[in-house]
């Protein structure tokens, strides 16, 4: 997705909104053991996959923690104006540096790295009206069907689920540009 954003197909517009997903909500009953082990096994395929065509060297954070914390945290990064760093930072936490987004200690760790006074963002985890924007978030993902993650929804009627490669999301930007929809892909 970045790689399109930085360099959009002529004519595009890409604006980017991230919405809440939680995969393993707080209250979810526990993964089959053959389910997780699954998850296990495909572990090293996904983590050479990013070394060789990303240069990316995968180290997750916990598997099922409660995401809810973060996803607060970043409605709060992005009232702000950081959220798309929040999200960078988010990311490159959990994936690479193996933390746990659950944890307040490393969410105002992050708040801190991307400017924002951790003491104040810690507080802001606990307003009702930031938690609101997650709910309808998920609301929305519900809607559209979504069971997984990624999702990118492209003018709000297109749907690319999954890992894909850049020409994928290129085809679907161009295909809302030949349609003439002056609406900018989302």
């Amino acid at each position: 997705m970045e790689a399109l954003v930085a360099a959009p197909p002529p004519g595009a517009a890409i604006d980017v909104a991230w919405r809440s997903f939680e995969l393993r909500p707080k209250h979810a009953p526990p993964l089959p053991p053959d389910y997780l082990a699954r998850i296990q096994a495909a572990r090293p395929q996904l983590y050479a996959i990013a070394r060789e065509r990303y240069g990316l060297e995968m180290n997750p954070g916990p598997f099922g923690f409660d995401s809810r914390p973060a996803l607060i945290g970043a409605k709060v990064a992005e009232a702000a104006g950081v959220g798309p760093a929040y999200h960078a930072a988010a990311m490159h936490a959990y994936w690479q540096e193996a933390r746990d987004l659950s944890d307040p200690a490393v969410l105002g760790a992050l708040a801190t790295d991307v400017g924002l006074e951790p003491a104040a963002f810690l507080a802001a985890l606990d307003d009702p009206a930031f938690n609101a924007q997650v709910e309808a978030d998920i609301d929305l993902a519900r809607q559209y069907g979504l069971n997984g993650v990624p999702a990118l929804v492209f003018d709000n009627r297109y749907l690319v689920s999954g890992a894909q490669p850049l020409p994928v999301l290129t085809d679907v930007v161009e295909r809302i540009l030949a349609e003439g929809d002056d609406a900018a892909p989302a």
